[in-house]
């Protein structure tokens, strides 16, 4: 029979706690062996449940259940609320990069002779994207002999630039590739952080 006394006196660490997203905590924890380690990745081996409460108690710390199908489960000797915060900040990175990943990205191609009228129909079909928080790739295609006159694309592209600077992020300066002139855009929210590529 487990002795309780080292249980007893005015700490309330192991009172048993609400379960928070099924992680199993102390007196939660229901099976009779279990897999030890320390916030320093220590090994401290196969024990029981009431040794490895104890353990933890004597620490001052809890003891967490962290992989709960292994057999026996691995918990953990650390800081509750720590841990917690951790894993929390963990899940907050996953879903900022699961975001940023499933960003799209339009296409929206113009040609050097584009008029100012055309312009105008371009640059709300990018507000449009933009304010669904879609980032667009702006491409301007040269024709035979317009490659001989490229600065003219870069004036039409720069126009649009400039209707749109407001509400957008540069991710890629406009940039000749083949025959193409192409700039990346996207909305400020999307990319305030982004870093501008040459």
């Amino acid at each position: 029979m487990v002795n309780n006394q080292f249980y007893r006196g005015n700490n309330n660490k192991f009172k048993p706690r609400e379960q928070k997203n099924y992680i199993r905590v102390n007196f939660n924890i229901k099976t009779p062996t279990v897999r030890v380690t320390d916030d320093e990745d220590n090994q401290l081996g196969v024990l029981s449940i009431d040794a490895a409460r104890k353990l933890a108690y004597e620490r001052e710390l809890d003891l967490v259940e962290i992989v709960p199908n292994a057999n026996p489960p691995v918990c953990k000797i650390t800081d509750f609320d720590k841990f917690r915060y951790e894993q929390k900040q963990k899940e907050k990175e996953a879903s900022k990069k699961n975001k940023q990943k499933q960003i799209e990205t339009k296409e929206v191609r113009i040609r050097p002779s584009t008029q100012i009228h055309d312009i105008e129909v371009k640059v709300n079909a990018i507000m449009k994207f933009l304010s669904e928080g879609k980032k667009v790739l702006v491409n301007l295609e040269y024709k035979k002999r317009e490659l001989s006159h490229k600065d003219e694309g870069f004036k039409t592209i720069n126009l649009l630039i400039e209707r749109l600077k407001d509400s957008v992020v540069i991710e890629q300066m406009p940039k000749i590739e083949g025959n193409r002139l192409i700039c990346r855009i996207a909305p400020k929210k999307i990319s305030e952080s982004s870093v501008v590529t040459g």
